[in-house]
């Protein structure tokens, strides 16, 4: 999972705007771009540019990139910050120089109230310890279980969702599928579902990304307690989920031990299960009760919001292209014939992955704000970059760059069908790049 602020509806307002920017001015292949960091100039240390950033972020490094090229450094406040806009220079900091860079640590603290010390905040050894241990929960195979779950929650919601006899009903997509990823979530982490946990966790992670978006562009985080807007929802929020979590952790830690798997029932194979039960293969040590519960968090966090952005505009867009639509519900009835979907499925249904991943494209979930600090002097393109300095990465910039994708701002999933030009490694990365890859990538694209 990545550093990064996800597609939050905050993040989303600066959507239009970053489009219209983006067709306000040249192609971006007919501009010549000389590898020479350059940037806007501003008074009073930059706090101008903050105040713009704050205000549309995507618009503003939409913008910069057309006006400075494909690398750029300014200086906010006491950050030398450098924009990389190019796939090359994504792969040579996010892989090359991976041991060389930290997240944000502005970033880390804003989530480190939420997550704790998961594997979405913790450093160094931590976090190769925790990811070596989780890693077998988010295998492909490991994934692929929890299909019939997906496709469980799936029909529950379009049941409710169409009136009994009805081919079809008006339906707002995004509380549906709101509904589906958290049910999801919670069938995947639980093995079970309720309305009331559902919908209590889906506002708490609503409620909760929101404050991060508006905390990130602060200098300090400033104390919950205190009586200002949204700190009220924020400590509701933070104790709705932490609490929802722990009540599903003590409960199966209460659980009586089952001699020899003679129970009678199915042994659990839900995420919970898997977190209880993970060994370091190196010490034996396992996660303790606090990383278990950071890890359930990240789950709910990182797992619904951008799975749920990511379908409704997905939906938005196939029903703006409706013979998209109907070629992917032939394709998906001619595979299936009326039965039911499963991971084996996926490889013979290309045009609907296709789509997807175009959706991914045009509205990546994690759409800005994925950056890095350098902690040793490296070099980008031939520039030196010192030690100190903020990298920062936007892939909403990448997917609409005309160098890699063709008219980018339309939807073409033909793109990502076998025979079409091959998209350059950095280019589209909605699920971040090198070691700190989304560890859920799996699960995302699978649901």
């Amino acid at each position: 999972m990545n550093t990064s602020v996800h597609a939050s509806p905050s993040v989303q307002t600066g959507l239009t705007s970053a489009t219209a920017a983006m067709a306000a001015v040249a192609d971006p292949a007919d501009v010549p771009r000389p590898l020479q960091p350059s940037g806007p100039c501003s008074p009073w240390w930059g706090l101008p540019l903050l105040r713009d950033m704050r205000a549309d972020y995507l618009g503003f490094v939409t913008r910069l990139h057309q006006q400075h090229g494909d690398l750029t450094r300014m200086r906010l406040g006491y950050e030398d910050a450098w924009d990389l806009m190019h796939p090359d220079l994504v792969r040579e900091a996010l892989i090359t120089h991976a041991d060389q860079l930290i997240r944000w640590e502005r970033g880390m603290e804003v989530f480190e109230q939420v997550f704790g010390q998961s594997v979405l905040v913790t450093e160094g050894a931590t976090w190769q310890r925790q990811r070596r241990m989780l890693m077998p929960a988010f295998t492909p195979k490991r994934v692929a279980g929890y299909a019939q779950l997906m496709t469980d929650a799936a029909r529950r919601a379009l049941d409710a969702a169409v009136p009994a006899g009805q081919g079809r009903a008006l339906v707002p997509v995004d509380a549906l599928w709101t509904d589906v990823a958290m049910d999801v979530i919670l069938r995947t982490l639980f093995s079970e579902s309720a309305q009331a946990d559902a919908r209590d966790a889906a506002w708490a992670t609503q409620t909760l990304s929101e404050a991060a978006f508006r905390e990130m562009f602060m200098p300090f985080t400033l104390p919950d307690w205190l009586p200002l807007p949204g700190k009220a929802d924020k400590r509701r929020a933070l104790r709705a989920l932490k609490g929802l979590v722990q009540r599903h952790i003590d409960a199966r830690q209460s659980e009586a031990p089952v001699a020899d798997g003679a129970s009678g029932k199915p042994e659990r194979s839900d995420l919970l299960h898997m977190l209880l039960a993970l060994r370091d293969e190196s010490t034996g040590e396992t996660l303790s009760p606090q990383e278990v519960l950071d890890q359930c968090l990240v789950t709910f966090q990182a797992g619904h919001e951008t799975s749920a952005t990511t379908l409704l505009w997905w939906t938005t867009l196939m029903a703006q292209h409706p013979e998209a639509a109907e070629r992917a519900r032939a394709e998906v009835d001619a595979v299936l014939q009326g039965g039911v979907p499963g991971p084996e499925h996926l490889a013979q249904l290309p045009w609907l992955g296709a789509t997807l991943k175009e959706a991914l494209r045009l509205y990546p979930p994690i759409a800005a704000l994925m950056n890095r600090r350098t902690t040793a002097p490296i070099t980008l393109g031939g520039v030196a970059v010192p030690q100190g300095a903020l990298l920062r990465i936007t892939p909403w910039v990448l997917h609409r760059d005309a160098r890699w994708f063709a008219q980018p701002e339309q939807f073409q999933p033909e793109r990502f069908l076998d025979g079409a030009p091959p998209i350059p490694k950095g280019a589209w990365i909605p699920f971040g790049l090198g070691p700190r890859v989304c560890i859920g990538q799996h699960f995302a694209m699978l649901g």
